[in-house]
């Protein structure tokens, strides 16, 4: 007997989403590095490219401006979460004929 467990179908690579859960700490956490590893590729090109061009000072200036910029750009970026969502939490409110009796309070003034 073939189950679907051993032969995946070709048409779909991965599964329908179909909840309103927030992605996991660990899956954001991979994306932020990713990001974060790309932008100081980036950057480290940009200082090999004005290394390269030293003889051409307004490209130069250019690249090793996005060399001194990145670094903090990258930083910001990695750190930078997604916003939590607001939850609205359900409260159990108690009917009329659920209530406890409510006595007037004495106030003691002083």
């Amino acid at each position: 007997m073939a189950t679907s467990q051993q032969f995946p179908r070709p048409g779909r690579a991965e599964p329908v989403l179909i909840t309103e859960a927030q992605v996991s700490q660990v899956d954001q956490h991979a994306a932020r590095k990713k990001r974060y590893a790309l932008t100081m590729l980036v950057r480290g090109i940009s200082l090999v490219l004005a290394a390269v061009f030293y003889q051409t000072v307004w490209l130069m200036l250019i690249f090793a401006f996005l060399g001194t910029v990145l670094p903090w750009i990258a930083v910001i970026m990695a750190n930078d979460r997604p916003p939590k969502k607001k939850q609205h939490v359900h409260r159990y409110v108690a009917g009329p004929d659920r209530q406890l009796e409510s006595k007037p309070h004495r106030v003691i003034e002083g």
